[in-house]
């Protein structure tokens, strides 16, 4: 039952609030932050049950790895630490086609990561993502151009933040822009946790509705993929149909899967941090004017920050293979432990006042692309480069724009912002 926020316990300690309860995720920022403060200021990893879903079975629950060593350490053991027994993008274990519709390489281990991982891989090298850069130069100049046409009041998320990415990614693979509306509702439905926007206050339909929003991508993919097998064209899909790797092929499931992630992980979690970064900018009119002081030069610091403070995605899960000793814990194998990447962007321990928005900031590294190891954000090039360059555009050409009123997602995976409105 969902709790009204004058009915909410206030957060004094750690035993105020529960990271398994969807009500905590739609709580003030303010007291997210609060809470996860109190978590890293304990002497071990805090437990917690497991989140009840109707269509997963009940799990032993989950250690919350909220401190940046325990995360950067995690990640770097992923033979310890592993993905694919049950999904790492959610906490309980997933039914099989869950975990082959939702996630692809953020749900396996190698060997079958790495055969995947390797033949996706050279689509997002630096190199291969510079000869997109014309691309998103044009596609940043169009989109400030339509913003500008329709005037200050206007959402900033559908109309600017979520464009870009989209428009990227649909074009890099080869889906046809009649179709962009489709990808972008039936992603917003994968996402959209329990949020009433999407379908999620029905919970006993959830689990069809992620599965349909699945299938239907699934199937534009493959559609596409059997049709340039036969008739290939210069774009991803192409490439990966008919790529051989050592004697490795996509199946059409596979590349059905992968599609799923890039569409989820490139184009929501890229709209979230632009639109994030359009809030921090209107809260710290400070960093604003310096970086407007030197677009390009200040624009890597401040992509970095952007992410960091953003953490697009809030967490991934891990299940441990072994009994392991880590910063002074024993985990035991078979339990599971939860990397809250948002939290170990706001560590004390690594970041000097972590809640200001410094563009000059160079401490981490943060994790707001995953920590290091196997699972680090393949699109990281991309989401880098598209971030740049809609803020170069926008800095330029409307360098006064603000975000205000956003709508947060209610959901405990994506830290994301709905709606906002722009004005300038």
């Amino acid at each position: 039952m969902s709790v009204t926020p004058a009915e909410r316990r206030p957060i004094v300690s750690a035993d105020d609030f529960d990271l398994s309860d969807y009500d905590f995720w739609a709580r003030p920022m303010h007291e997210r932050e609060h809470a996860f403060q109190l978590l890293r200021g304990l002497e071990r990893p805090a437990f917690y049950r497991e989140p009840e879903i109707d269509f997963a079975p009940p799990g032993p629950g989950y250690y919350a790895l909220v401190r940046h060593a325990d995360i950067l350490e995690a990640s770097r053991n992923p033979e310890v630490f592993c993905s694919g027994d049950g999904g790492a993008t959610n906490i309980p274990d997933m039914p099989p086609e869950f975990t082959e519709y939702f996630g692809s390489m953020i749900n396996m281990d190698d060997p079958r990561h790495a055969r995947l991982r390797r033949i996706v891989s050279r689509a997002f090298t630096p190199k291969m993502i510079k000869q997109f850069e014309a691309d998103v130069d044009a596609a940043a100049v169009r989109i400030v151009d339509d913003l500008l046409a329709k005037g200050s009041g206007c959402d900033f998320v559908t109309e600017v933040a979520a464009k870009l990415p989209l428009k990227i990614i649909c074009d890099m693979m080869g889906i046809p822009e009649k179709d962009y509306g489709f990808v972008f509702d039936r992603s917003n439905v994968i996402l959209g946790g329990f949020d009433p926007e999407y379908g999620g206050s029905d919970v006993s339909s959830i689990a069809e509705r992620l599965l349909m929003a699945g299938l239907e991508l699934n199937q534009l993919v493959q559609d596409l993929g059997a049709h340039r097998t036969e008739h290939p064209t210069s774009d991803l899909t192409s490439s990966l149909v008919n790529a051989n790797i050592d004697g490795e092929r996509l199946t059409a499931q596979e590349l059905g899967s992968f599609f799923i992630l890039l569409v989820v992980a490139g184009n929501e979690t890229t709209r979230n941090a632009i639109s994030y970064g359009l809030r921090l900018l209107t809260q710290n009119p400070d960093q604003r004017a310096l970086w407007l002081s030197d677009i390009d030069g200040h624009a890597p610091g401040a992509v970095e920050e952007i992410v960091r403070l953003a953490s697009p995605v809030n967490y991934m899960r891990r299940k441990v293979t072994r009994d392991h000793e880590m910063n002074g814990t024993l985990y035991r194998k078979g339990e599971k432990v939860v990397l809250y990447y948002w939290a170990a962007n706001r560590d004390e321990a690594v970041f000097t006042d972590p809640l200001r928005f410094d563009i000059l900031r160079t401490e981490g590294p943060h994790v707001g692309f995953g920590g290091p190891g196997p699972h680090f954000c393949l699109g990281a090039h991309l989401a880098r480069r598209e971030i740049t360059v809609m803020f170069r555009e926008l800095l330029r050409r409307v360098p006064g724009i603000e975000g205000h009123r956003p709508e947060r997602l209610y959901s405990s995976f994506i830290n994301g912002i709905k709606h906002m409105e722009c004005v300038f």
